[in-house]
């Protein structure tokens, strides 16, 4: 149990494959002009994350090394295109929201990574356990992207108003020069975060140490 409680604080805190990791740039700073693109985006990426580390984990010892990327992009791009049929048949608006990033999540290197650095060389339940921790991790990195530009560029969250009359929205966070500069201050207050609990840690230690002694 704590192995899991650790998978997935690796993947939403210690090891984010968005802010700390700095792994799929593309949909990151594309669909996070909303905060429905952004969770829309973030549960596709979970299920196509976790299903192929499933099948990837089940099928890893059958696959030769020699065609594994190829395999890899042929499974993923299966969940891929179920995942794409589902969000058409319910979610009509979504679907034309995020367009053709839904299909790129083949490509997407996330699903790629995690593919080759952990389903095929883990048994199947720590394989889907890392596809929700890393999917989840990518997921609440959108969405605090997201919210920041949503709320600073257009004035609301979810669709809806959130100031007054007063507000004039800074149209420059929901344009793709938003998208850099507010992901900067994300990873940036991210970092500072990471740092000051490092520092508190070694602080501990040492502290720990001259008591000892």
């Amino acid at each position: 149990m704590n192995s899991y409680i650790k998978q997935l604080r690796d993947g939403v805190v210690t090891n984010n494959p968005t802010v700390v990791q700095f792994l799929g740039m593309c949909p990151t700073l594309a669909v996070t002009t909303s905060v429905k693109n952004a969770i829309g985006m973030g549960f596709a990426v979970i299920a196509v994350l976790t299903c192929s580390n499933l099948f990837i984990s089940l099928v890893r010892k059958f696959i030769p090394k020699e065609v594994r990327i190829a395999s890899y992009i042929v499974i993923i791009s299966g969940f891929v295109t179920a995942v794409e049929l589902l969000i058409k048949a319910f979610l009509p608006a979504l679907d034309e929201s995020l367009g053709l990033f839904i299909p790129l999540i083949v490509v997407n290197c996330i699903i790629l990574a995690r593919a080759e650095a952990f389903a095929s060389k883990n048994k199947p339940l720590p394989s889907i356990m890392d596809g929700i921790s890393m999917g989840l991790g990518f997921t609440i990195s959108l969405t605090v992207i997201a919210s920041v530009r949503e709320l600073l560029g257009a004035g609301t969250l979810f669709d809806y108003p959130v100031f007054g009359e007063w507000f004039s929205p800074a149209i420059i966070f929901i344009l793709p020069s938003g998208a850099f500069l507010t992901l900067g201050f994300v990873v940036a207050a991210v970092q500072k975060i990471r740092n000051s609990s490092a520092e508190r840690k070694r602080i501990e230690e040492l502290k720990k140490r001259m008591n000892e002694e």
